[in-house]
Parts: C-alpha cells; structure tokens; sequence
C-alpha cells in the first residue's frame, strides 16, 4: 500500500495559535469590563437623582399642608407618616442611595431651604467620580 504523506498529517492547532485567542479574548474582555463600569456608575448616580427628585417633591407636599419643612430631628421619616391627608404619608418607604447608604437631610440646607444627598460610592461628603456628592437642587 502506498499512501500519500499529505494524507496521513492531521491538522490541528498549535499552541501560539490558541494562546493569540485567548490573549484577544482577555483583551476584549477588559475592554468590555470597562466600559460597562462607566454605565453601572452612571445609572447608580442617576438614580440617585431620580429619588432624591421623589423626595424633594414630596417635601414641598409637606411644606404645603404644613406650612413647614421637617426638622432634622423630624428628618426623612417625617414624609413617611399616615397623616389624616395622606393616609398612607407621602413616602411608603425612605429608600437607601444606590450604595446602600442612609440619605441626609439637613434643614436648613447650605444654599436653600431644605437638601437632600446621597455621599456617593464612599458615603462620605466631598469626593469625585463615583464618590462625587448627589445634591438636592444642584443638578
């Protein structure tokens, strides 16, 4: 019998030719990774904004049967109590910021009547980026 070399070579593929795909992979990956952390940031703080707009709007409520912003001994909850108005308050609940963190109220406020913050990714006041302050009024 006689056969051909050609056909007796199997082809198959070398190991630099896997690893140049798993390097361009892991590339990818990371390219990916990054650019998903940009959009997770900015959807945590505009979420942020949209339940501090919640609460801010419910403060005026307040203001508006009562005369009156809550206190800061009264804080957050005062918007969450059954009133003879609102029977079910004007907040089922005070959320947390998208961290996980409490929201601070302070009455009066640095620039207005009243502020609402989220402090961010660190929960501490000042910071940039991801840990940039949420300010109610300041957008």
């Amino acid at each position: 019998m006689c056969y051909r070399e050609n056909e007796q070579k199997r082809r198959a593929f070398t190991l630099l030719e896997i690893m140049v795909v798993v390097v361009i992979i892991g590339l990818l990956a990371g390219l990916v990774t990054v650019r998903t952390r940009s959009y997770l940031l900015v959807s945590r703080q505009n979420a942020a904004k949209a339940e501090i707009s919640k609460m801010v709007d419910a403060l005026e409520a307040y203001y508006a049967v009562n005369h009156r912003y809550p206190t800061n001994e009264e804080g957050l909850a005062a918007l969450t109590e059954k009133t003879q108005k609102f029977p079910d308050g004007l907040l089922s609940k005070i959320p947390k910021d998208p961290w996980g963190n409490d929201y601070v109220y302070n009455c009066p406020g640095r620039t207005s009547a009243y502020e609402v913050i989220s402090y961010g990714a660190d929960g501490r006041e000042g910071g940039e980026n991801e840990n940039a302050d949420i300010v109610s009024g300041q957008y």
